[in-house]
Parts: C-alpha cells; sequence; structure tokens
C-alpha cells in the first residue's frame, strides 16, 4: 500500500481558510529565535477525500475484533455492544471532572455504587473496590492487602503459590510485593496436584492465587478443598478472575472459598479489550480484608439518600491509582450487567461453554489434545504433531492470518508444548465457528502435503513473514 508521502503532490490541500481579519505578526514577535525553524517541515500536500481515503483504507487492514474472528485465548476478545460506547461517551458522563464536588457528581457515584454491589453480588464477595485500573493493578492490590492482612497480624510471611499454569502477571505480582514464588505442578487432569500442594503449605506461605477456570479452560474439581487446605496453613486464597466469562451466574468465587477476587471489567463486561487499554481491574473481597480496600470506596449516606467518596479506612492499603478508576469502562461494564441481567450474564456462560466444546470436539484427533476432558471457556491444542513435519504453532499463527482470521495465543501455558490456546467466546455464531475448523483442518493437510506455504506466511497482509531475530536486533521504525 502506498504511503501518504506517495500520494502527496504540491499544493493540493485538505483544507480551507477563510480570509484573515486579524493583524498579522511576524513568527519571530512571537516565538523566540532559537525554536524556529530554518525551513518549512516535510508534511504531505493531499485533499481532503486523499487523506480519508488513505487512512480509512489503512485501518481497514487491521485485524480487530470487529472486523475478524479473534479466538485470543485467556483474554475474552468478544464482540461488544456499541450501545455501551455510545452512553459512556455521553456528556453527563465524559465531561465531568474528578475535582468536582461530590453534590455535582451523584449520578456517577451512583453509577459507581450500584456497580461495586452487582460485582460483589456476581463473585459472592462482600465489598468492592473499581479503583485499580487493569487486571494487573488489580491483582496488586489483592496482594497488597493479604500482605497488609499478614503484617498486622505480626507475620508478614515469605511465600506465594502459584501454579504452572497461570497467567504471568501472578508471580510477577507477587515478586514485586517482594515474595518468593513457589510454583506448584498440575496433575493430569490440569487441576493443581493436591499432594505437592500438601508438600508445599507452610508457615511462611501468605497466599495461593489460583485462575478457576485455569488457563487450560479446566474447571478445579478440588477447589474448595485447595482453599481449606491454604486456610488450614494460615494462608489466603487469590482468585485471578481473567476467566469470569464462563462461570458467569453459575458459580461464585467467593462461595469456592477464595478470600479476594479481581475482575476484569475489559474482559467480561463488555468494554473492548486491547491496544494497550483502558482496561479496569476491580477488586473484590471477604470479610477479613474488607478493612484493607484502596481508598476511597464510594458509599451511599441512609439517612439523606446521598453518595460519598469514603477516605476514613485507617488499614486501608492506600490508592491504586490518581481519582477513582477509569470511569469511562465502568459506565460500558455498568450497561452490559444492566441490559443483560442475571439471566443474560448466565447465558453469557452457557454459549461461551458450548462454543469452546464444540471447537475443541471439532478439532480434536486433527491437533493433539493434551487434556481430553470437558473444557469450560477456551481450551488448549498442542501442534506436536505438526512439528514433527517441521510446522511450529508459530507458523500456524501467522497461516490464519492469510484466512482473514486473528490467531489465538501461543505457547501459553508454557506446560503444553507448542500450545494453540483457543477462546471463541459467546458472541461467534456457529458459521464463524465452522469456517474456523475447515482452516484450521486446511492448515494441518498443508503441514503434511504443502508445508513451504505456511513456513513463508503471510502471503496476503501488506508485512510478510518478518526475519524475528533480526526484526528485533536492527528494527526498521520509519
Amino acid at each position: 500500500m502506498e504511503t501518504i508521502f506517495d500520494i502527496s503532490r504540491p499544493g493540493a490541500k485538505a483544507y480551507s481558510l477563510p480570509p484573515l481579519d486579524v493583524p498579522v505578526k511576524p513568527l519571530g514577535d512571537l516565538i523566540p529565535a532559537n525554536l524556529l525553524r530554518d525551513e518549512a517541515p516535510l508534511l504531505p500536500e493531499v485533499s481532503e477525500g486523499e487523506i480519508a481515503r488513505h487512512y480509512t483504507n489503512l485501518s481497514n487492514m487491521d485485524f480487530a475484533v470487529d472486523t475478524v474472528f479473534y479466538p485470543l485465548g485467556s483474554c475474552t476478545m468478544k464482540y461488544n455492544p456499541k450501545v455501551n460506547e455510545a452512553i459512556a461517551s455521553m456528556g453527563g458522563f465524559s465531561n465531568i471532572h474528578p475535582y468536582q464536588d461530590e453534590s455535582q457528581v451523584q449520578g456517577a457515584l451512583r453509577l459507581m455504587h450500584e456497580l461495586a454491589q452487582w460485582l460483589a453480588e456476581i463473585g459472592g464477595v462482600k465489598k468492592v473496590s473499581l479503583q485499580p485500573a487493569a487486571g494487573a493493578q488489580g491483582e496488586l492490590a489483592g496482594m497488597a492487602m493479604i500482605r497488609a492482612y499478614h503484617e498486622r497480624n505480626g507475620n508478614p510471611r515469605s511465600k506465594v503459590i502459584i501454579p504452572d499454569s497461570a497467567h504471568g502477571t501472578n508471580p510477577a505480582t507477587a515478586a514485586m510485593l517482594g515474595y518468593k514464588v513457589v510454583t506448584v505442578p498440575s496433575d493430569e487432569f490440569g487441576g493443581v496436584d493436591i499432594k505437592s500442594l500438601e508438600r508445599l503449605l507452610d508457615e511462611e506461605v501468605a497466599a495461593i492465587v489460583l485462575t478457576n477456570p485455569n488457563t487450560l479452560g479446566i474447571f478445579d474439581k478440588n477447589v474448595v478443598k485447595i482453599n481449606e487446605m491454604v486456610h488450614s496453613a494460615g494462608a489466603l486464597s487469590f482468585c485471578d478472575g481473567a476467566n469470569l466469562n464462563a462461570i458467569l451466574g453459575k458459580s461464585r468465587p467467593g462461595d469456592m472459598g477464595f478470600d479476594v477476587l479481581q475482575f476484569n471489567l475489559h474482559k467480561t463486561f463488555s468494554t473492548p479489550h486491547g491496544g494497550g487499554g483502558p482496561g479496569s481491574g476491580p477488586v473484590g473481597v471477604n470479610e477479613v480484608l474488607e478493612p484493607f480496600l484502596p481508598v476511597p470506596l464510594v458509599e451511599k449516606d441512609g439517612a439523606v439518600g446521598a453518595y460519598y467518596l469514603d477516605y476514613e479506612r485507617p488499614f486501608s492499603i492506600g490508592k491504586m491509582k490518581a481519582f477513582y478508576g477509569n470511569f469511562g469502562v465502568m459506565v460500558k461494564a455498568y450497561c452490559y450487567i444492566r441490559s443483560l441481567g442475571a439471566e443474560g450474564l448466565d447465558h453469557v456462560s452457557d454459549i461461551a461453554v458450548l462454543n469452546a466444546n464444540y471447537l475443541k470436539n471439532k478439532l480434536e484427533g486433527t491437533y493433539i489434545l493434551p487434556y481430553d476432558i470437558p473444557c469450560m471457556h477456551e481450551f488448549v491444542l498442542s501442534a506436536e504433531r505438526q512439528k514433527k513435519l517441521g510446522v511450529k504453532a508459530r507458523d500456524i499463527a501467522k497461516r490464519l492470518l492469510d484466512f482473514n482470521i486473528h490467531p489465538p495465543t501461543i505457547y501459553f501455558p508454557l506446560i503444553v508444548d507448542e500450545a494453540l490456546m483457543i477462546e471463541p467466546t459467546e458472541t461467534e455464531s456457529k458459521k464463524a465457528l465452522d469456517r474456523f475448523v475447515d482452516v484450521m483442518k486446511q492448515i494441518a493437510e498443508e503441514a503434511v502435503e504443502n508445508p513451504d506455504i505456511i513456513l513463508t506466511a503471510p502471503h496476503n497482509t501488506p508485512v510478510s513473514k518478518l526475519n524475528e531475530a533480526e526484526a528485533a536486533r536492527h528494527p526498521h521504525l520509519k
């Protein structure tokens, strides 16, 4: 595709201005001489139509959930209702300022208060803070509260147990707070190995961090027993809520015995995810950790019916973010929950789990299935069979681009060799799923009959396959 400079021609303009009706002053009178250019900047000269078409065509080359099937495992990249975007953009929400007096933002505070209550009900927790700005920051808030709890009890403890299938942010968060990370292996069913956990639990363990369903897309049938074991050792249990999309309306982490639950509004509750933000990672806790929640919390004065921000929390871990979190994200999540209701959220999980199991059963046999049990909202295949033919998971991912399909997550979780982690979500039709199955089977056939077409893919994108080592060492950035 041509660059904007390729279509530039002298004299073309994308603007027209009325005649100047104010006095003209030389730039030298307004800007210090040392800041003035000697020459005009090299800018493209194009018409309005040309610039509109150029950037529209450029944007159409993006792979996004609004343009293609996007089965990115562990990230719940689902299509999101645009009405929620429109409501979040309304002036009453988008034009308020964090420094406004509480009396002027009662509607916003009510929305936040109700959203926190709904999340607490969905997650089975006592109290929720909306402040963390992303999932990882929600993890950090949860772990900081666990540390504060142990410190207040006179024993900060030194270790955090994390499964070998965990998201990378889990050990990173524990390490940031000064904990030693101890890995517990998975059992043959993809859950936590109970005997190994029993050996690891001692008086220095502060917490265990679990994702349930986990990153293999498997619901750990021993989750209640695991949390009882952890509590018996005087430790606490943290639930990474990245995969909450699978259990909405079905089960609640708080009922499973978790002390902390981190939500991802930008995965589970409508806000588009990816591209660096915006995110939102509310954190919910039980009675034990409620005193340590970040400040401020949105509360309601029952006597006058007004909402206010509560900073009077002496054991709070403090602020996680300036102001009160990413408010626009909260508006979208509020709309999503309110429009779907309890039955709608329950149905979300029904279809997400149905779609994942449909794909798993269709692709089993073509690709290796490391854990051959019913999955939840996602599942993991292995391209080990194709690797023996010289085709790796990353090659399959590149080839999918030629069929206008975004690749799934690859090489994660690390316990599966040549992993392909697939999450179809509830928003994809059977037609879209069947096409994905056909494409994945075609690629498997190509690995046998014509591996070169995979190894040189993608063929239909503006940039073809890169020499990754060369790109990392000597990138071309212009």
